[in-house]
């Protein structure tokens, strides 16, 4: 009795995917709950077990684009194991005759008559064929350039990006911040933070934190455009960009206003867990109000972030690298960071988008008020 290996359905409106990887090759035998192939889809990666065990048949090669219900392979139940090749039949021996001894006898001169005893003529030297052409060295195509599909993600993450420039009035703004507060209060409290909570305080809380401060003061940048109609919202499920192989995904802090540094610490390097092991499901990428973008881990010293539709607004850090810059009259040199805040003109006005990047500012130069609430 066989089971048909199928494509299970990943989410609503996903009607196709990608199936990127076979975990296990024709004929292998399997057990029920073992992962058989990867499915790559517009919004997420799925890994896809197996319901029964038996030996697989795969019917579809990995690299194929597949409907949600395909069979894409069989699960036969119950067969038997290979069985193991016989040894091969050793060859019979072959009779070698040894060939006769050959009487060797000394060499004779050669008897010359009279004609050949005259000096002869040289013969002319023969005229030496023209060297052909060494051929010329063809590169085949393959080597020099590499041609494969857009992955269902890559496709989605091009169409988003394309549809964001063309459908909305993008402005970006930029500031400035002083790390010096939040790096020397980073450092002061790492080590009970650690011993604590079990998990170390990074940067990206703080401005997580300072976003949802910025948020609430500056309610334009939580709202959205929906038709003739604008909407906002009053919840703070902020998006948080991650580099994966794969491509870019924005996986979502909820109630990021009602969570702690370390709630909120412990949610990120979760979602990086499940970045890097390509388990990010559709449910933790949807619904959110606000997007932040570090590229200072790639190094990055500034850049104008692409909003995420249909969120009006999106916050860029970058590098914090020291700089000189007036304190009090004085040059002195600080961790500075360029902030970027790219937003929807059609419904923040640039007033409203300075308001709320000197806001993010206030909140990074004077992390305690993050602490207090102030």
């Amino acid at each position: 009795m066989s089971t048909e290996v199928k494509v299970p359905a990943v989410g609503e409106s996903i009607t196709t995917g990608l199936l990127s990887v076979w975990h296990k090759k024709d004929g292998d035998a399997v057990t029920a709950g073992e992962v058989l192939f990867t499915l790559e889809t517009d919004k997420v990666s799925t890994e896809v077990t197996a319901t029964d065990s038996g030996t697989l048949t795969i019917t579809v090669p990995e690299g194929e684009e597949v409907k949600i219900g395909q069979s894409v392979g069989t699960i036969a139940a119950g067969a038997a194991a290979p069985a193991a090749k016989a040894a091969p039949k050793p060859a019979a021996p072959v009779a070698v005759t040894a060939p006769d001894p050959v009487k060797t006898e000394p060499a004779l001169p050669p008897v010359r008559g009279p004609i050949e005893e005259k000096p002869a003529a040289p013969a002319p030297a023969p005229t030496p064929a023209p060297a052909p052409a060494a051929p010329k060295a063809v590169v085949p195509d393959n080597a020099r350039v590499t041609r494969k599909k857009l992955s269902p993600l890559r496709r989605k993450i091009a169409t988003q990006l394309v549809a964001a420039q063309q459908t909305a009035a993008i402005l970006t703004t930029f500031n400035e911040c002083d790390m010096s507060a939040v790096i020397q209060l980073r450092k002061d409290m790492q080590d009970d933070f650690q011993k604590r909570h079990g998990i170390k305080l990074g940067f990206m809380s703080f401005f997580l934190k300072a976003a949802v401060d910025a948020l609430k003061a500056v309610p334009s940048i939580n709202s959205r455009l929906d038709g003739d109609e604008l909407i906002t919202n009053h919840f703070y499920d902020v998006g948080v960009a991650v580099g994966t192989d794969k491509g870019l995904m924005v996986p979502v802090i909820r109630d990021a206003d009602q969570k702690s540094f370390a709630e909120i610490e412990k949610d990120l390097a979760a979602y990086a867990v499940k970045a890097r092991e390509g388990k990010i499901g559709l449910e933790d990428l949807q619904g959110g109000i606000f997007t932040i973008s570090n590229g200072g881990v790639y190094g990055s010293l500034m850049s104008t972030p692409i909003l995420n539709p249909p969120q009006s607004g999106i916050l860029g850090m970058h590098k914090t690298q020291d700089r000189p810059v007036a304190v009090n009259g004085k040059v002195e040199i600080r961790p500075m960071m360029y902030l970027a805040l790219s937003y929807d003109h059609r419904v923040v006005d640039g007033k409203e988008a300075v308001t709320f990047l000197v806001r993010v500012k206030e909140c990074i130069e004077n992390p305690m008020r993050l602490l207090l609430g102030t």
